[in-house]
């Protein structure tokens, strides 16, 4: 039996490529929609903050942009390198990261408004 019928060391179906790849864009959506968060929070949405407030809340979302931006390209790679090798994935911590992040930053919103 070859590498390829094994699955180990040989060609990675192109369904699972498309898949990571698709995945990869969707971490892309996900950075340019934080980033047009920060914009907004810094330039217009009429919050009644200080403007370190506007601009802690501004910064940590483009700081979460960024930190998504380079970590897509990372993750691509690192799964189609698996996918090749026929190896498992593991569990990333970054989803849940990003997850927590946006939702203190809409609670720390609905809160600035509410005061």
């Amino acid at each position: 039996m070859g590498s390829e019928e094994s699955g180990k060391g040989g060609p990675v179906d192109y369904r699972f490529t498309l898949a990571n790849e698709r995945t990869f864009l969707a971490w892309l959506r996900t950075a340019l929609a934080l980033l047009a968060g920060a914009v907004a929070v810094l330039h217009l949405l009429p919050l009644d903050w200080a403007g370190v407030q506007r601009t802690t809340v501004g910064l940590v979302l483009a700081l979460l942009a960024a930190v998504i931006a380079v970590y897509a390209p990372l993750r691509w790679y690192r799964v189609q390198r698996i996918m090749s090798r026929g190896g498992t994935l593991r569990m990333g911590l970054l989803p849940a990261v990003a997850a927590f992040a946006v939702f203190a930053v809409c609670v720390i919103i609905l809160w600035g408004n509410l005061r």
